[in-house]
Order: structure tokens, then C-alpha cells, then sequence
């Protein structure tokens, strides 16, 4: 029986996945980091602060944050949306970690292996960014590389548990943005902390015992939780690691490790000196959404775009749509019409209609207004999927669709989405658009002086003193300031 067959198969020794990764957290320096991870972990900086102030303005975030102001507590740090309240680490970063991924618009990790389904890896920014924000914080004194490491720290140690996890831990419902999302804000709390030896695997221990997260939630405001709850028990397990509280050290590992229960097991052979060789952030690389859902919907998306576009169609020319695609598309597209935007995250026809009817889907279409209007919906029911045995023998290694669109005046067009899609490593974003997509998600909160400062600052992280002036510069106040 292989690896892959068997969910309870031990890593060799001297090669466990605790092991390894305990050590890459102690012993990665600045200087370890090559030019290319810092560029793009500053992209992901710039994407991951504009999701955490669009954030703030979402009622789930906003329940939130009134729990935490009223609970109250150690005033580690600061409370998005309630200026100069601080409250306990957890509970800061809890909040933080949800707002950063309530739109489902943060960015997502790209996988070199065939077994898994393109695009349901991890969201690998948030956890970590949230957790070494906070401890930041905590600690003060905290310079710009300093946090930099601790980011790009947690998001390896995050991405690479995915990548080692068999694809049965999405497919049998775990959500891995809260689960494998746990272990990268564990890792960036413990970098900055400097836990070390046992600690510092004990802390893997308590992280592997918090990681929860199950995808019945989706489209609900608990999806988003699990990303806050990942980025809470992270700081968590690392505060309490640093105390001594014993768990398991070699908790990823062996029959009753994380890995074999929650994963149905990994891959041995990948884990020797896999971490940080190379870095997940370079090699495969990072997807930066430019749409607030599911990277898997994106290329289906832009396809509408384009036959909208090249073919001067407006929503009354649309008589019908279908999507064609396979299993890993469709099976997480849950809602075939969409009452609530957060539905819409997880509805193949309202996210096509936005294309429609706005010839967008931005912070603003992801709205109950704009989903419950007269004319998404009309749109949604001229709207459909169907699932094509054609497409599902091509793999799950990219994301495959074709659209077919019936006009009113008798038009037939067809459009296969680009594999290739844009946000993807094979066409990224430019620096241009990343900075534009934090100016979306700031509109009506920051103004575009305070935003400009914001972008400023993070290109020019390496060299600042102080960390913990992004936050400043955020202005960490009510929404709508």
C-alpha cells in the first residue's frame, strides 16, 4: 500500500512534517528571503490590507466587533473599527482574520500537484498577515522586515501542509482556509514571538487541536469565521506555547496526527526539505483575485466579460446563458439563485448576471441590494450550468468552463474561459491593479491621500522602524470615516 493510500502512513523518521516545520520557523532569516518572495509577499500586503478595511464595513464583522469591545480585556491591540480600542491578542486578530476574508476575495494558493483541484488549496494571506499584525502589536518595537519574515513564515509553513494534505480534506468538506490556515498564523505568531524547541513544536500541538472549519457553512457569515477563528487560535496556540502548555510534538504526524485525521493523509515524500525550498509564494505562486468569490468562478466570469464586450451585448440582448463545466467548479458553486451577497459568493448565475447587469462585480455588487434587485434576479433564472463529462476528463489541473449565449435576436456564441486566467500566476495582476483593487475596497472608508500614504508605506516596509504605523495609517477607526 502507498503513502496515498494509506491516511494513517508515518513520515520517516528524521523527516516529520512537525519536525520540519518547527524548523524552518526557527531558523528562517531575512536574508534567507530571495528578492522575488519579497515582491510578491509585498503585493499580497497591499491586497490583504485593502480586504481587511473593506471588511470592516460587513455586518458579520461588525457583530464581531461589538462581541470584542464588549468582552473586553488586555489591551494588546488595536480593534478594527473602534479607534484606540484595544483588546486581548485573540480577539483582535479574530476579528481582523474574518474581515480580511469576508468578501472571499483574498488571494489563493496555486498547487503543483495534479491530485489536488486547482484552486482549493488555501486562502494563504489572511491568517498569517492578521496573527503577525496583532502580535506586532503586542510585542511593539516590531521593524518592517521583522514582520515581513513572520508573514512570509507563516504563509510557507501554511502552504505547504495544503500542498501535503490530500485533496480528500477539501473534498470531504474541510474548509482549509480555517483548518491548514491555523498552522500559518501559528507559524507568524511564533516567528515574532521567537519560540524555539519543544515550545515551539508543542505550539504545532495546540494549533493542530484548534484547526476546524467545515464547507456547510459556506455562504453564510460563519464561512468567513473560520479564517477569523484560524487567525485567533494561531495567536493563541503561540501565547500559550510560550507559557509551556505541553501538546503532542510531532502533532501533524503519524496514525492520530493532524494530517491522518483531518486529512485522510499526506504525501512523506514531500516533506524532506521542502520548506522554504522553494518558497509557495515564487514556485507555483499566488492568485490575487480581482473578483470578491471563489477563484474557481473567475475565468467563467471573465469570459462573460468578454462576450459582453467584443460583441456589444447589453442584459436585455440575453436571452439565456450555460455554463458548461466539471465537478471541481461545480460541486462548491452551491446556490443556483442567490438571495444574499453571500449566497451570491456561491452562485454561478448571480456571479454571471453581475457581469450582465453591471458589467462588473466589485465591492459594490456584492451587496443584498444589488443581489436582490428586479434585474439580477430576472438574470439569474436566464441562467444555468451544466456539467460536461468533456471537460471533467481534461483534470483538475487548471480551471476549465465554456460558456454558450443565446441573444434575443437569435445569436448563438460560445466562449471557453482562459486557462490562464487573470490573478493567476500565468497572468498576475499588475502592481497597477493590485493598488486599484485596495482603492475599491477603501472607497467610502479611507480617502485617496490616506490610501496613497497606505500604498507608500508598504512598498517601503523593509525600511520602517516601526510596523505597527500601517495600522496608523489605516486609520483603525468607524467605518465610513
Amino acid at each position: 500500500m502507498t503513502a496515498k493510500q494509506n491516511p494513517c502512513a508515518d513520515v520517516p523518521d528524521g523527516l516529520t512534517t512537525t519536525a520540519a516545520a518547527a524548523e524552518f520557523v526557527e531558523n528562517v532569516r531575512f536574508r534567507d528571503i530571495p528578492a522575488e518572495a519579497m515582491r510578491i509577499g509585498t503585493r499580497c500586503l497591499v491586497d490583504g490590507l485593502g480586504l481587511f478595511v473593506a471588511g470592516s464595513e460587513e455586518h458579520a464583522v461588525r457583530l464581531l466587533i461589538e462581541e470584542a469591545q464588549e468582552t473586553g480585556g488586555r489591551p494588546d491591540a488595536l480593534l478594527l473599527g473602534r479607534r484606540e480600542t484595544k483588546v486581548p491578542a485573540a480577539a483582535a486578530a479574530r476579528v481582523l482574520g474574518t474581515a480580511g476574508h469576508v468578501h472571499d476575495w483574498d488571494d489563493s494558493q496555486v498547487s503543483i500537484d495534479p491530485a489536488h483541484v486547482y484552486g482549493l488549496l488555501t486562502h494563504p494571506t489572511i491568517p498569517p498577515l492578521a496573527s503577525a499584525l496583532v502580535m506586532a502589536q503586542k510585542l511593539g518595537d516590531v521593524q518592517g522586515q521583522r514582520l515581513m519574515v513572520a508573514f512570509l513564515t507563516g504563509f510557507e509553513v501554511e502552504c505547504k501542509i495544503s500542498e501535503w494534505m490530500l485533496p480528500q480534506h477539501y473534498l470531504r468538506g474541510m474548509h482549509s482556509s480555517g483548518t491548514v490556515g491555523t498552522f500559518g498564523a501559528y507559524a507568524a505568531a511564533a516567528k515574532l514571538l521567537g519560540l524555539r524547541g519543544e515550545n515551539l513544536r508543542s505550539g504545532f500541538g495546540i494549533a493542530a487541536s484548534f484547526a476546524a472549519g467545515i464547507r456547510c457553512n459556506f455562504g453564510t457569515m460563519t464561512k468567513p469565521l473560520h479564517v477569523g477563528r484560524s487567525s485567533e487560535n494561531g495567536v493563541t496556540a503561540a501565547l500559550l506555547a510560550r507559557e509551556g502548555f505541553t501538546a503532542d510534538k510531532g502533532a501533524l504526524d503519524g496514525q492520530w496526527g493532524y494530517l491522518a485525521v483531518a486529512g485522510r493523509g499526506a504525501e512523506p515524500e514531500l516533506v524532506a526539505g521542502r520548506f522554504g525550498r522553494p518558497l509557495t509564494i515564487v514556485s507555483p505562486g499566488v492568485s490575487i483575485k480581482p473578483y470578491p468569490c471563489g477563484v474557481l468562478t473567475h475565468p467563467s466570469m471573465d469570459a462573460m466579460l468578454k462576450v459582453m464586450t467584443e460583441h456589444a451585448l447589453a442584459p436585455d440582448d440575453i436571452e439565456k446563458v450555460t455554463l458548461f463545466a466539471g465537478s471541481n467548479i461545480l460541486n462548491p458553486i452551491r446556490y443556483p439563485i442567490a438571495k444574499t451577497e453571500l449566497e451570491g459568493k456561491f452562485c454561478m448565475a448571480f456571479l454571471l448576471a453581475a457581469i450582465v447587469v453591471a458589467g462588473r462585480a466589485g465591492k459594490r455588487e456584492f451587496t443584498d441590494a444589488f443581489v436582490l434587485s428586479e434585474p439580477v434576479q430576472a438574470m439569474q433564472r436566464r441562467i444555468g450550468t451544466e456539467y460536461d463529462p468533456a471537460i471533467e476528463a481534461m483534470g483538475w489541473d487548471r480551471i476549465r468552463s465554456r460558456l454558450e449565449v443565446w441573444t434575443k435576436d437569435g445569436r448563438h456564441i460560445a466562449e471557453w474561459a482562459d486557462e490562464n486566467y487573470r490573478g493567476g500566476p500565468h497572468n498576475p495582476m499588475s502592481d497597477a491593479e493590485v493598488e486599484a483593487k485596495l482603492r475599491d475596497c477603501a472607497a467610502g472608508i479611507l480617502d485617496d491621500q490616506r490610501v496613497g500614504k497606505v500604498i507608500e508605506a508598504v512598498w517601503g516596509l523593509d525600511a520602517l522602524d516601526d510596523a505597527t504605523a500601517l495600522l496608523d495609517l489605516l486609520d483603525w477607526g468607524a467605518p465610513g470615516r
